[in-house]
């Protein structure tokens, strides 16, 4: 798929990836039984097999995008922001912000569209064993993007965060999946209970720096919608308080995720029981 897109261009990559898409909603019944559970919550109807199939195809589209993005040809997506002003008042003071989103949507656009666009530098927090092999194909694309990963999981994580934000950048993570037996809140999320991890909260308590929710929205076609909110800011999170501020964090950051999952159902990309007790 690199190798068509670099070479005959988006268009006729988009053809192919459309068969790839179909491919998978016939062939993983797992994805498939994911997806239309989720598609009937955030719709408020049964999920057809042409929802499912638009479902996969916006999340194989935002994939394939991102080989355009990473090799510098990102300038023909038109790329929309909103939300922009607060998160560069936020960052007047050199500080940094944490940018928290989702398995929703695009971050390599927010990456490629604040490097070439709005001269922000933007770092991703992410456990590189979950993405190895699709990074390895992007890292063949322009192994310099990879410089802007941040791992987590090694005992030097919290360092290379708080240095980034020391640099002024925005560090993003995402806070909609827990890994392994990381503390949890249960909360109502698309009519019930969903479990959302506070470890990315307590990291930022830690840090005590504003985060912002963030999402790259693909809107289909070559159009994609850059989206900051405020959500905390842990600058100055009196000690007795500090448990109830995460708590009050992750409560904020579910009902905007499920306002915005509501909007464009499309770009969730967990293709498993969300809901499933864990």
């Amino acid at each position: 798929m690199v190798w068509i897109s670099l070479t005959a261009g988006r268009t006729i990559g988009r053809v192919v990836l459309r068969g790839i898409a179909a491919y998978f909603v016939l062939f993983a019944p797992a994805a498939r039984r994911a997806s239309r559970g989720f598609l009937a919550r955030a719709l408020g109807r049964p999920a057809t097999l042409r929802d499912v199939y638009r479902h996969v195809l916006w999340f194989a589209s935002t994939i394939h995008d991102r080989v355009f993005l990473l090799s510098g040809r990102g300038r023909q997506l038109q790329v929309e922001v909103v939300g922009a002003e607060a998160l560069h008042q936020a960052l007047a003071d050199g500080r940094g912000c944490l940018l928290v989103g989702a398995h929703l949507g695009s971050f390599e656009a927010l990456r490629a569209m604040g490097r070439e666009r709005a001269q922000l530098r933007v770092a991703m927090c992410m456990y590189e064993e979950n993405a190895r092999k699709i990074n390895q194909t992007l890292q063949a694309i322009n192994p310099a993007a990879m410089q802007d990963i941040i791992a987590l999981g090694r005992m030097d994580s919290m360092l290379a965060v708080r240095d980034r934000l020391d640099q002024g950048y925005l560090v993003g993570l995402l806070a909609d999946r827990s890994i392994g037996a990381d503390a949890g809140l249960t909360l109502p999320f698309l009519g019930a209970p969903a479990r959302f991890p506070t470890g990315p909260w307590r990291l930022a308590l830690m840090l005590r720096r504003p985060v912002f929710l963030m999402a790259g929205l693909y809107l289909g076609g070559n159009r994609y919608q850059l989206r900051f909110e405020p959500l905390a800011d842990f600058s100055a999170v009196p000690q007795g308080q500090l448990r109830a501020a995460v708590e009050q964090a992750v409560r904020h950051y579910a009902q905007s995720l499920e306002r915005l999952v509501r909007e464009s159902p499309w770009n969730w990309f967990n293709f498993y029981d969300f809901w499933e007790q864990r």
